[in-house]
């Protein structure tokens, strides 16, 4: 077996016996519960237009993020931003790296409902798109779309998400445990 089809597969095998099953069955009330008190989420800015809550530089604490913050969070940084970057459809400049802003979409999800959606549209994309490249690709540097990780692998790229969707999939999976157990009574 070759790396690359290890780290494939352990993101596959995350997703599919841990991660999304656990998510079947999020409410609108579970997607937008506010844990603590600042909390960063998913919202309509006024306009009708979806934002992310996010700050530069993060506060000290950080706000506690919601699930739809973090799902999105998954959705949007680990999985869309990367597919628009290494596998994108053209509609992004190519001479954009993977932190041009141009690579976000903007049709964030404000319910549960359209979260999964969000989320499930991005991971078959990203999934699809690394499961088809061969071991040359795996290993071939990023270039300059990688921006300062030009000279990385796509397969330490591929690392990197693999840990952030692990990091934050446990914690949107530990939020559905608190609101079960009553947390946000």
């Amino acid at each position: 077996m070759e790396c690359g089809d290890l780290l494939i597969g352990q993101l596959e095998f995350y997703w599919d016996y841990h991660l999304r099953p656990r998510l079947d069955g999020l409410t609108d009330d579970e997607y937008q519960w506010a844990p603590a008190q600042p909390s960063w989420t998913v919202h309509e800015d006024g306009t009708g237009q979806a934002v992310f809550d996010l700050e530069y530089p993060e506060p000290t604490p950080p706000p506690v993020p919601t699930i739809a913050w973090r799902l999105v969070h998954i959705g949007v940084g680990c999985f869309a931003i990367r597919w628009s970057t290494f596998f994108g459809d053209g509609n992004v400049p190519a001479d954009a790296d993977m932190f041009d802003p141009r690579h976000r979409p903007t049709d964030l999800p404000l319910t549960a409902t359209d979260g999964l959606a969000f989320l499930d549209h991005w991971y078959e994309r990203w999934h699809d798109a690394i499961r088809g490249l061969d071991e040359q690709a795996l290993w071939k540097p990023l270039g300059p779309k990688g921006g300062q990780y030009a000279d990385d692998p796509m397969l330490a790229l591929i690392t990197h998400l693999n840990r952030e969707v692990m990091h934050h999939g446990a914690e949107i999976c530990l939020l559905r445990d608190l609101y079960r157990a009553g947390a946000a009574r």
